[in-house]
């Protein structure tokens, strides 16, 4: 790969914010993960290359026994053959073994390294990029990368490796006709600066409507409830069709343009093969070859022009693979959070907010402005506010999700206020979140309550579920072992926000904040779950709410503007 010239280069990844340089690193870094899957199919290549070569020694030997051109026996002669084939199927099962196998483990190892360090990223309080794009990504994009670095590029070592073996050994038989053999190459490598910076182009274009469909069907899934009510399902199939068609001619665009410069090239490569033929049949004729010589040179003409046809593949490879690297790169623009052991603070903790303001974009307003808030410990606090007030950002600077541009943020322990410096995603560890909505994952009721505490015993979750006023569970048929569809199917919104509000009861830490957490409770319910929330004088509970029921319990109440 660093062989390659600056000018070619550049051509790989024209239009895009990334070097190829960049782009060859990045991909670098990657392969040094997974060397031992690339490794082993190199070693496995380079084996069945030689069996290949041995088996054109093999066959012109039993064609020449069985003509009189050479004395032995045709059955040892067979039994070569067959003792090579039997290796070459040794070699095959082997590649599958470990593309099957090895192949599943790297694919996952990457998509694994790649979503922790989503999770690690900071929260910019608006995404830039759509979910249903980033799955395709992490699904897609992954796929390409890992198995152009570990089957691609290994098998690209063979194909050269048996394209000089045979090359070499036809030499050695007629060097006139293996340099006919070999004359497209010119061409192919003076036609592929041209082809690789065109496909690198229309490959890009297909993986933005590939990308756009994901994400346009993933937000009709999610919102479908919406879309029925609202009539709306023949806008969505229409957006659809709209979206499919434009993906459906750019790929026409792209196979349009592969099929004509491999048409060229394959004709080339037809040619070279008659012209082989024909030769090899003059010389026949002639009898200055044997049978067997001449079933050589069409395997060896063979063996030379198919990885001359694989080499013309590798450069669509590398426009698809720059391709799905450049978007994995563009992942790893957001920066990390502070990362570190977590800082657990002695019960109950309060948060101090002095002179703090934030705002998402420099042209925006700003959401918070000159806020100055001391959350004490212990104490129970109502925020309320209209929509668009800056509650949600309020919540945000809280959790540490986000940083105040101005102002700072403290967190401290006890009547003592022994603080622990600036407030920061170390602290979200003395945060117990219940966010507003059904936030329940698909799966069991053990699975989303361990969330919260991934070890704590049935005893302590039966005891949360108790807090939150979720004893229904008792007398679900499969209790903690319940089985949920996506975001709580089959439970009501009541019993999802009970459940969601059990989960976080498990979290160690002092400082509850709830959003909206009992909106849909009855009112004899939200008052046993206040009152066994608020019965615990080591928490510090703070409500986002619009409900004066939650209000009248608080001791205190802030309101925002």
């Amino acid at each position: 790969m660093t062989l390659l010239r600056p000018s070619l280069l550049q051509q790989l990844n024209p239009d895009t914010k990334y070097s190829a340089m960049q782009i060859f690193r990045w991909l670098w870094k990657v392969w040094k993960g997974n060397r031992l899957q690339a490794t082993l199919n190199a070693c496995i290549g380079l084996t069945g290359v030689g069996f290949s070569l041995t088996m054109v020694w093999a066959m012109k030997r039993a064609i020449d026994t069985a003509t009189g051109a050479r004395e032995g026996s045709i059955y040892s002669a067979v039994a070569v053959m067959a003792v090579i084939t039997l290796c070459e199927f040794a070699v095959g099962i082997s590649r599958v073994w470990v593309k099957n196998i090895l192949g599943v483990r790297a694919r996952n190892r990457m998509q694994q390294l790649t979503l922790a360090r989503l999770l690690r990223s900071e929260w910019r309080g608006r995404e830039a990029m759509h979910s249903g794009d980033v799955i395709n990504r992490l699904e897609t994009d992954v796929n390409k990368v890992v198995n152009f670095l570990t089957e691609t590029l290994p098998s690209t070592l063979s194909t050269i490796a048996l394209f000089v073996g045979a090359f070499v050994y036809l030499a050695q038989m007629d060097g006139w006709l293996a340099v006919v053999t070999v004359s497209i190459l010119p061409v192919f490598i003076i036609l592929s600066r041209f082809y690789v910076a065109k496909m690198r182009q229309l490959s890009r274009k297909v993986r933005e409507s590939d990308s756009f469909i994901q994400s346009l069907l993933t937000d009709t899934m999610h919102q479908r409830m919406l879309i029925k009510t609202m009539e709306a399902d023949g806008q969505m199939l229409d957006r659809l069709e709209d979206s499919q068609s434009e993906l459906r001619s750019r790929v026409k665009k792209r196979t349009a343009f592969s099929v004509v410069s491999h048409l060229f090239l394959n004709t080339g490569f037809s040619l070279g093969y008659f012209v082989a033929f024909l030769w090899g049949l003059v010389r026949l004729h002639d009898g200055t070859i044997t049978f067997g010589a001449m079933t050589a040179f069409l395997q060896l003409v063979y063996r030379i022009q198919g990885p001359a046809r694989d080499l013309t593949r590798l450069a669509p490879a590398f426009v698809s693979v720059f391709t799905s690297a450049e978007r994995l790169m563009e992942l790893e623009e957001i920066p990390e959070e502070q990362q570190g052991e977590n800082v657990l603070m002695e019960a109950p903790c309060g948060v101090r907010f002095t002179d703090v303001s934030y705002r998402y974009t420099p042209t925006q307003r700003p959401t918070v402005v000159h806020a100055n808030y001391d959350f004490t410990p212990g104490s129970c606090t109502a925020i309320l506010g209209e929509t668009g007030a800056g509650k949600t950002t309020l919540i945000r600077l809280l959790l540490a999700l986000i940083r105040p541009q101005e102002g700072e943020i403290t967190i401290y322990s006890g009547k003592l206020r022994v603080e622990s410096g600036k407030l920061n995603p170390l602290h979200r560890c003395n945060f117990v979140y219940v966010p507003q909505g059904n936030t329940l994952l698909s799966g069991t009721l053990r699975d989303n309550l361990k969330i919260g505490a991934p070890d704590a015993t049935d005893e302590q979750m039966y005891e949360a579920l108790r807090r939150a006023c979720a004893d229904f569970v008792s007398e679900l048929p499969d209790g903690l072992d319940t089985r949920f569809a996506e975001q709580g199917g089959g439970l009501s919104e009541g019993q999802a926000q009970r459940i969601a509000i059990a989960r976080a009861l498990l979290r160690p830490g002092s400082i509850i904040l709830l959003d909206e957490a009992t909106s849909a409770l009855d009112a004899e319910t939200e008052r046993q779950l206040l009152d066994n929330i608020l019965r615990d004088q080591r928490k510090t509970v703070i409500f986002v709410t619009h409900r004066q029921a939650v209000v009248d319990y608080c001791d205190r109440v802030i309101k925002i503007d």
